[in-house]
């Protein structure tokens, strides 16, 4: 089977889009030339800092919010998930889908004005992204046989078997390519150009001050004519979201990414400002609020006790008092915006605290009163020890944790809060595994082999940040995993991932909790945003 993409307009803003968006309406993601101006600053108000800038390493949403705009992948994925071209400028598929032969785009040259070309893909692929990006590592590091660069312009993936899901993994988010005359014969992780980055994106490094600021300025070099309108783009870290609205309000910021839902229904009111609602999001899309259990804690060996802790959730009031209405309760361990393999009935426990207070107590987790539960008889626990435990979470998602503990004490679980910033996060809970539970956002991407297989995998147990935090292992989803991504056909690849969701629900290594989206908020002065990392290279603004 071979096939070609032909390009749907490089010059971004050809495809459409309603051009002139106002308060109170979603906008048309895909961007349009109408209304452009040429010019000006986007001022950003982001919640972290990113702590690094380079999202080949990592899948941190702080670090790919703040580096994507200076990056591209070998395709970018509209709106409804469709591979367009980007640094390839078209490809073809033989071999039933086992190999791809991508021929790259003429004339692209790095921030530092360096020729692009194929050397730049195999270095990003073979010595980083199969290696430290944890979901590129865990489906495309797991199926490959070769990466090969055959001339320049050629790069060719040859898998082992056939494998249906390579496009939807190849843009700036899961596979952001990076400069091999930089990295290559260095230590990647302690490189300088992780914090000075030279991409071939639409804006160019200027400077980053950790904890307050980071400047991009316009790349007059990029590859897609005319593009970007803006001069620059500046990130300013707010880690407050009521001082991030406050800023918008203002006029010191121009666009936040997401607002608190209290605040959400004024502004959409306000015709200074204009949204777009979307679960695409920098850093990934189909995002599940996922809390983890560490199964090499003795606490939570038993499956009972894991149970009880999901029955004693009640997940709407996470939609209500945490997201205020902007999500819904996850039904199953794969997003429901990945229809053809979401498990609607897999039979993820539902909010009954008398069946959590019945499973501790079989579990030897007794209590007395209304205190906290102590152990008696629970295997590797010595008797009269608390059911105490910490749990693990970004600052930003401080009322996760605070609404968390609220809900375990109601059933005799003693819960400490602990907030990290996302490199001391990644450091503890996938390096070090000093952590009894936590809360990650888990992007599930446009497949599960994209953002769910590195979760569950029992080969991603390790250092790689967001992989399988709770150390989870079992034979039988490990293989239903590998058939899936091998696996061509529509139907038959469903079936597997159902089963898997119907297995992993039953052991509930995680507490899949609620899928979340996201509303952008910005001034109606500027317009043509697109939903993704590359949100602000088709966007221009009408001077203040």
């Amino acid at each position: 089977m071979t096939g070609c993409v032909v390009v749907c307009g490089l010059v971004l803003g050809g495809c459409g889009g309603n051009g002139d968006e106002r308060a109170g309406r979603t906008t048309d993601a895909t961007a349009t030339t109408a209304q452009v101006n040429r010019g000006g600053t986007l001022v950003v108000g982001i919640s972290s800092d990113p702590g690094g800038l380079n999202p080949a390493i990592t899948t941190s949403g702080a670090t790919h919010t703040a580096a994507e705009l200076m990056f591209n992948g070998l395709v970018e994925l509209d709106q409804a998930g469709v591979p367009r071209p980007e640094l390839a400028a078209s490809w073809t598929i033989g071999d039933n889908g086992a190999i791809y032969t991508f021929t790259l785009q003429d004339g692209v040259t790095w921030h530092d004005g360096k020729p692009f070309t194929s050397a730049d893909v195999v270095y990003s692929f073979n010595e980083v992204l199969t290696k430290l990006h944890s979901r590129t590592a865990a489906s495309v590091g797991s199926n490959i046989s070769k990466i090969e660069a055959t001339d320049p312009k050629t790069v060719v993936f040859r898998f082992k078997e056939p494998y249906a899901p390579l496009l939807q993994q190849l843009d700036v988010t899961e596979a952001p390519i990076l400069p091999a005359h930089l990295f290559q014969g260095t230590d990647v992780m302690k490189n300088p150009a992780n914090n000075a980055p030279v991409g071939t994106g639409p804006f160019k490094f200027v400077s980053y001050t950790a904890g307050s600021e980071l400047r991009m300025q316009r790349n007059p070099a990029y590859f897609k004519k005319d593009l970007p309108y803006l001069d620059q783009v500046v990130m300013r870290v707010i880690p407050d979201a009521g001082s991030r609205v406050v800023a918008l309000d203002a006029g010191e910021v121009d666009w936040l990414f997401d607002v608190p839902g209290f605040d959400l229904t004024r502004l959409r009111a306000d015709n200074k400002f204009s949204t777009l609602s979307t679960q695409i999001n920098p850093g990934g899309s189909n995002c599940i609020m996922t809390v983890g259990f560490n199964l090499d804690r003795p606490a939570f060996a038993d499956v009972q006790t894991r149970t009880a802790i999901a029955h004693a959730l009640n997940r709407k009031q996470f939609v209500d008092r945490v997201l205020f209405g902007q999500g819904r309760v996850a039904e199953a361990p794969i997003s429901s915006g990945i229809g053809f393999a979401h498990a609607k009935d897999a039979g993820l426990p539902g909010f009954d605290r008398a069946k959590a207070a019945a499973l501790l107590d079989k579990a030897g987790w007794v209590r007395e009163g209304s205190g906290t539960r102590t152990a008696k008889g629970v295997a590797g626990i010595a008797d009269g020890t608390k059911l105490a435990f910490d749990f693990l979470f970004f600052p930003t998602f401080s009322s996760y944790g605070e609404l968390f503990k609220a809900q375990l004490a109601e059933v005799g679980a003693e819960v400490t809060l602990q907030p990290l910033e996302p490199s001391a996060f990644s450091a503890k809970v996938f390096g070090d595994r000093a952590f009894d539970t936590n809360i990650i956002s888990y992007c599930n991407g446009p497949d599960p082999e994209i953002g769910v297989r590195r979760m569950l995998d029992s080969a991603r147990i390790g250092p790689v940040p967001f992989s399988n935090a709770a150390g989870y292992r079992n034979p039988e989803v490990d293989a239903l995993f590998a058939k899936a991504a091998t696996t061509v056909d529509a139907k038959e690849r469903s079936s597997l991932y159902r089963q898997i969701q119907t297995r992993v629900a039953k052991d509930l290594p995680y507490i899949w909790v609620v899928e979340t989206e996201s509303t952008r908020v910005f001034r109606s002065g500027c317009r043509n945003f697109g939903p993704s990392g590359h949100f602000a290279e088709t966007a221009s603004c009408d001077a203040k």
